[in-house]
């Protein structure tokens, strides 16, 4: 059985995780930046911290039977509180658990929507269209993308 974990970014292996970070097939479907160096990732991963001490934000590291997968999280950008999930290729399969476990905790946190952007490389989801209040397209960084807002079920806020 595959075993997720949930850990804070800091506590991935660094050389691993910038590696998943700048392999070439995961950053055709992100916004567009330079590759990630020692200094670059240290000062990323600092951001991402201090995102994940703000209300209403969560932001994680993954490992996969205990090897560095990538990251996800819940994070305020844009005027809402969007996912994020960036996995290895090696484990795009499980993108799915992980976006499970995101809605578990946008309800944790009390959220009624999130919105998840995919880059415009990515298909259409089907399943994220049906779960849908609203798919659009919006334009961040110069860049277009499938915009969903998501319904977060049994959210405490009413």
């Amino acid at each position: 059985m595959t075993e997720i974990e949930y850990t804070n970014l800091q506590e991935l292996e660094r050389g691993e995780f910038l590696a998943i970070l700048n392999e070439d097939k995961i950053r055709k479907h992100l916004v567009t930046h330079e590759q990630f160096n020692d200094e670059s990732l240290a000062d990323w991963i600092a951001s991402k911290i201090s995102v994940d001490a703000t209300r209403g934000c969560k932001v994680r590291g993954i490992r996969i039977n205990g090897a560095v997968a990538g990251w996800c999280g819940i994070q305020f950008e844009n005027d809402s509180y969007e996912l994020a999930i960036v996995l290895n290729e090696a484990y795009w399969g499980i993108g799915i658990r992980v976006f499970k476990d995101l809605m578990i905790w946008a309800s944790e946190l009390g959220h009624r929507t999130v919105v998840l952007h995919l880059f415009n490389t990515r298909p259409e989801y089907k399943f994220l269209t049906k779960m849908a209040s609203r798919v659009y397209e919006s334009t961040m960084f110069g860049q277009k993308y499938t915009s969903y807002e998501l319904k977060v079920p049994n959210s405490r806020q009413q």
